[in-house]
């Protein structure tokens, strides 16, 4: 097998001659985020739903309604589940006279799974992308950079560490580049991901899962027919308008879900203008749990025109949801007690794709002597 970094090696030749190299200790170390993107993301998304006090289902208005799981043998509604991911590391500091930018390679990818009729799984489409970040103003040589990666191929890309693109300058707001660099990789995944999702060929009456909230622009996704997103790590500010006499209880979402039985869904709330429907689905038990919000995902359902969804329609989707916590990855994944178990194979499609760590040290090597990068 040859170096998949191989592509990068004129990029990171003109950085070494153009600038002075302070490598990462190991050559490469990975950057992590905290907190979990996903809930930055989700806070970022629903910032102007804080206060959810519309209903937009009907004609249901009970604050929690029961659930029958409805499996894949009864009703097999769901069949194409899509995941991203996304893993950042820093390979050092390039030092141009008094201007410094830190240099980021990511490995980005999003996969959708396929399940069958007798409930196998297989991988439906897949996309891998290696990508070169830094900041290119802070530098002479930037467009230099980009313009290299960008001959290499369509697996290869480029991408500035400090350019707006809506949501990573509030995920991880400041000036610092490096800061940054692991929000910008999610950034660039969400965005293979939503064009995966969009080509995806598809029957009637075949629901797409998406892993996590839908973005704020879903203008895109206008002609895409069922599909609804599952967030298993979400906002804790918002507040809920709870359905009963004298006007109704309002609610923090700690004691909306630590409420919400087993089996069991929230009603039915407008977001994003009556756009997005949102409600929460238990599933899993309290008394298993460490933690009352724990076992309970998110779903956002896309609503363009603005109307109250049937009550039916959200009962059968959160059914289905139910059923779909029966296989799980208990011990492999922290967020194990949230996770749709098909969404789980999607993230791991997606991450067995990647190179390794160590072949990644291996393939990309600042010299400690020489004056140029080599690519081993």
């Amino acid at each position: 097998m040859g170096n998949p970094f191989e592509g990068l090696r004129p990029a990171l030749e003109v950085i070494a001659q153009e600038a002075k190299v302070l490598p990462a200790t190991g050559q490469a170390l990975e950057d992590l985020m905290r907190p979990d993107h996903a809930e930055v993301i989700d806070r970022l998304r629903s910032a102007d739903d804080k206060a959810m006090d519309v209903l937009l289902e009907t004609p249901n208005r009970k604050p929690y309604v029961e659930l029958k799981p409805l499996h894949r043998t009864e009703s097999h509604l769901l069949r194409f589940f899509l995941d991203g991911s996304a893993r950042t590391f820093f390979l050092g500091d390039a030092v141009e006279g008094s201007r410094r930018t830190p240099i980021h390679v990511a490995q980005v990818g999003a996969a959708a799974v396929f399940r069958k009729n007798d409930g196998q799984v297989k991988v439906a489409k897949s996309v891998h992308k290696i990508v070169l970040m830094l900041d290119k103003k802070a530098v002479s040589f930037g467009d230099k950079v980009e313009d290299l990666v960008k001959k290499a191929g369509p697996s290869f890309g480029f991408h500035d560490t400090m350019e707006e693109d809506g949501e990573t300058e509030k995920s991880s707001p400041g000036k610092e580049p490096r800061s940054r660099a692991a929000h910008k990789a999610h950034h660039i995944m969400a965005g293979e991901e939503e064009k995966l999702g969009r080509e995806l060929q598809r029957d009637k009456g075949q629901w797409l899962v998406i892993d996590g909230s839908l973005g704020k622009d879903l203008h895109s996704w206008k002609d895409v027919p069922q599909f609804f997103g599952v967030t298993k790590s979400f906002s804790r500010e918002p507040l809920f308008k709870l359905p009963g006499a004298r006007g109704g209880q309002i609610v923090n979402l700690y004691d909306l879900l630590s409420n919400l039985p087993f089996s069991a869904r929230t009603c039915a709330f407008s977001a994003r203008s009556g756009k997005v429907v949102v409600w929460y689905v238990r599933l899993r038990e309290q008394r298993h749990l460490d933690y009352p919000l724990m076992g309970v995902v998110k779903v956002e359902f896309p609503n363009p025109t603005g109307e109250a969804v049937p009550s039916e329609r959200i009962d059968e989707l959160s059914s289905v949801i139910v059923a779909e916590r029966q296989a799980t990855p208990h011990g492999k994944d922290i967020r194990w007690h949230a996770h749709l178990y098909a969404i789980y194979l999607a993230e791991q499609a997606v991450k067995t794709g990647f190179v390794s760590t160590e072949a990644l040290k291996a393939g990309i090597r600042w010299p400690t002597q020489a004056a140029g990068a080599l690519i081993r």
